[in-house]
């Protein structure tokens, strides 16, 4: 089985606007959907980064895949290197919030986005779910957590209708956001992205989830944007109310101070990236979870490697996300189900993006009791939607966005927006 095809769509689809520590989302989110057709007729699919310096790499590597053995995910990566290599691709802005964005990690998320896609086809040739490719399913349902925001009611300008969400930015309006998300998909779970208000105001939205819905684990995420001192602060305030505390403090040393200081358990995806990142928190006991995500740690099997890695040295594991549609959702929840140690419900994006700007066909994939159920489909269990495609990529081609800037957009509301780390 030889690969004939190999095309690379960007698209864009409407972000509400939420609000992080860098400052806020911009209208619209970028994305990538990988198509590679074998000379038998099979297509696997994959999505990744859509933002400029990600693409540009997708993109110098359609021609070389062509010819390919789609099992030889050797040749892939060594192709992958080479390419990155000659490209020499530079971080952009947020990268400190998407780390699949930042330079160091051009070689693990070219390779991912192109690894899963030769899984899906090498899955579909097998007539097997991608999962078995993995060692087989644990689970075939994969528990998500309801992901909240902090979010304003419109885009400034009003680029479009406003989203159906509304302003949240008091406790009332966080727990009327976590009720519809729970009503709505059966989340077990409950993460809130801080980082962007007052540290107090924020934990005083924590305490009134808990209130609302107690005995839900609860999780904070201020993305690295409270000093050492404030975060033990609001330690002090948040109790034994959370299931994790994720990326309060920048830095694997502030990270393991604060542990030390706290008992807390800390969770990450920003401080530990990386394998050599992992070593060197285990050595400061900096984490104690590790928030894995296939785009940027190398793939779905490195991904597994990350999973055993936390099970060797007694670290949890679960998973992080960013904007995002089905091909990845379906991607997590297949490696998800192939982990044994999956401690924590996984995060998802997935109910921010609206249900007509989904690419696969039969629309979003449903997320029940809060969870995706993995099924006997070959591969991913998806087929591409072209008219939703081709629709996504004209957005793209038209809305004017090719890097995520969440700075530069927060500007637009407030001229003298700074990017300061830690702000509080």
């Amino acid at each position: 089985m030889k690969i004939t095809r190999v095309t690379v769509t960007p698209i864009a689809f409407r972000d509400p606007p939420l609000l992080n520590a860098s400052g806020i989302h911009e209208p619209y989110a970028l994305r990538s959907i990988i198509e590679i057709e074998s000379d038998t007729g099979y297509i696997g699919l994959g999505e990744s980064y859509g933002d400029a310096p990600a693409l540009a790499i997708q993109q110098q590597l359609q021609a070389q895949l062509i010819g390919l053995d789609p099992f030889n995910l050797n040749q892939l990566r060594a192709i992958v290197r080479a390419t990155v290599a000659a490209h020499a691709p530079q971080s952009i802005a947020g990268a400190e919030l998407a780390p699949g964005s930042h330079a160091s990690k051009a070689v693990s998320n070219a390779y991912s986005a192109f690894e899963v896609a030769f899984l899906d086809l090498q899955a579909r040739s097998l007539n097997v779910p991608l999962v078995d490719l993995l060692g087989g399913a644990v689970r075939d349902e994969i528990p998500f957590s309801a992901y909240l925001f902090f979010k304003y009611a419109q885009h400034v300008d009003s680029p479009y209708q406003l989203d159906s969400w509304g302003e949240a930015l008091n406790e009332e309006q966080i727990v009327a956001q976590a009720r519809r998300m729970i009503e709505t998909y059966g989340f077990k779970s409950i993460k809130l992205k801080a980082g962007t208000l007052p540290p107090e105001h924020e934990v005083s939205c924590i305490k009134a989830l808990n209130k609302a819905f107690p005995g839900y684990p609860l999780r904070i995420d201020p993305n690295g944007n409270w000093s050492l001192e404030t975060s033990i602060r609001m330690a002090q305030l948040l109790g034994d109310e959370l299931q994790y505390y994720e990326d309060p403090t920048p830095g694997l040393e502030g990270m393991s101070e604060l542990h030390k200081l706290t008992g807390l358990p800390l969770a990450t995806n920003m401080v530990v990236t990386d394998f050599d990142e992992f070593r060197r928190s285990v050595a400061l006991d900096s984490v104690q979870i590790v928030l894995a995500d296939h785009h940027y740690w190398g793939g779905l099997r490195d991904t597994q490697h990350l999973a055993k890695m936390c099970q060797t040295f007694g670290v949890g594991v679960s998973m992080h996300s960013n904007s995002h549609l089905g091909i990845s959702l379906m991607a997590m929840a297949h490696v998800a189900a192939s982990v044994p140690n999956l401690d924590y419900a996984c995060d998802t994006h997935y109910p921010w993006q609206e249900p007509d700007e989904e690419v696969v066909k039969g629309g979003k994939i449903p997320i029940v009791d809060g969870c995706v159920k993995i099924t006997r489909a070959p591969g991913l269990g998806l087929e591409l939607d072209y008219g939703q495609l081709a629709k996504l990529n004209d957005l793209y081609l038209t809305c004017g966005i090719r890097q995520r800037d969440d700075v530069k957009q927060m500007q637009r509301y407030k001229p003298d927006w700074q990017a300061l780390k830690p702000r509080f």
